[in-house]
């Protein structure tokens, strides 16, 4: 049985485009603008928002003889006692079709608020769940539940309750100003946190010893850190065309160059430095850093032709984990773009066939 634990800021991946197909992405706008609009706002935490840690300066230590831990680093996010999820509240009913009924819920992460969409199949439970992270979308534009909607489809057609997360800064979800700025590991955090809060949920039929993870893009970036960061929170987890394992292939993908990310550029590298003057900071934030923490089966998917996530960041990845010793497997599709098209069906049945062996 997995380990009730919820990490605190873990490193998404600093993706500013990692995104599905243009087409599938406003898809996803189109179908998901009314349940927005419906969705009721979740009510203010009493709880203070996050701390900010964008200082790389090194916590103060205890006389251990171990180097302190920097406050954004992955090693930060290692300690259980550091996460608060849970007060999952199961709000408007927002769609019901004939096997499931979905929601809109929100739960506490960090001090916030995040808003989510919940998806509960018909009959008694209990069901065994998925918590699934999304790829990246431009938090002005997004609303509740975008980013993954046919894999919620599909996943609670075949019996599973999903949790989808939207992350801080995201559609109903708290404000968290200096997310970017800490590298976006507080998306991680609320995904860690959503495994927590469907685990405390009572009123949600939870098979509590079998949740598995899901991400998408930059959401498989959350899916290397919660792995790497909390060996045992998940029982197994699937990663869709994945985003670098090393931070700064993300960075210089994304944020380096892009002149709308001037300033997060220039914060970043006055106060971290560069990969090669500051390599320890940068092999902190980077998952791969900590492949031999994972203790959980995973499966990646990749196609040949992803125009966003270069399918050799997950022949690398996955000759890492295969070096660390995880049970892990990349499944190549040729001619498929980041997105998935044409075997995106064959992707998902081989998806559903994993998460029954393993959960």
């Amino acid at each position: 049985m997995p380990r009730v634990a919820v990490i605190g800021l873990l490193a998404c991946m600093l993706v500013a485009a990692c995104t599905g197909s243009p087409t599938q992405e406003a898809t996803d706008r189109r179908t998901s603008t009314r349940a927005a609009s419906e969705a009721p706002a979740p009510s203010p935490d009493p709880s203070p928002s996050p701390k900010e840690t964008a200082s790389p300066t090194p916590a103060a230590g205890e006389e251990t003889g171990r180097a302190p831990v920097n406050p954004v680093s992955l090693p930060a996010l290692f300690e259980d006692e550091q996460y608060d999820g849970g007060g999952l509240r199961v709000g408007q009913m927002l769609a019901q079709t004939d096997t499931y009924t979905k929601y809109f819920v929100s739960y506490r992460s960090d001090g916030l608020r995040i808003s989510g969409i919940l998806d509960v199949p018909r009959g008694k439970g209990p069901f065994p769940a998925l918590v699934l992270a999304h790829g990246y979308i431009d938090p002005e534009i997004y609303v509740n539940g975008q980013g993954l909607m046919r894999e919620q489809d599909w996943l609670a057609r075949a019996g599973y309750v999903v949790l989808h997360t939207d992350y801080r800064n995201h559609a109903a979800s708290s404000n968290d100003p200096g997310s970017e700025r800490r590298m976006r590991l507080g998306y991680t955090v609320d995904t860690i946190n959503a495994v927590h809060a469907l685990r405390a949920a009572g009123r949600v039929p939870v098979d509590r010893e079998r949740i598995g993870l899901l991400g998408r893009s930059m959401g498989g970036g959350v899916v290397y850190n919660v792995l790497a960061t909390q060996p045992g929170l998940v029982d197994a987890a699937v990663a869709y065309a994945p985003v670098s394992s090393r931070t700064a292939d993300n960075f210089n993908r994304w944020i380096r160059d892009d002149p709308g990310r001037d300033a997060l550029s220039d914060f970043i590298l006055r106060t971290y430095g560069e990969p090669r003057d500051n390599p320890r900071f940068w092999r902190e934030v980077s998952p791969r850093t900590y492949f031999d923490r994972i203790t959980e089966p995973l499966l990646i998917h990749h196609g040949t032709a992803d125009e966003s996530c270069p399918i050799r960041w997950s022949r690398t990845s996955q000759r890492l984990l295969e070096q660390a010793g995880v049970d892990s497997r990349l499944l190549v599709y040729p001619g498929e773009p980041h997105a998935f098209i044409a075997d995106w069906p064959l992707s998902m049945r081989r998806t559903a066939d994993f998460f029954r062996a393993n959960l």
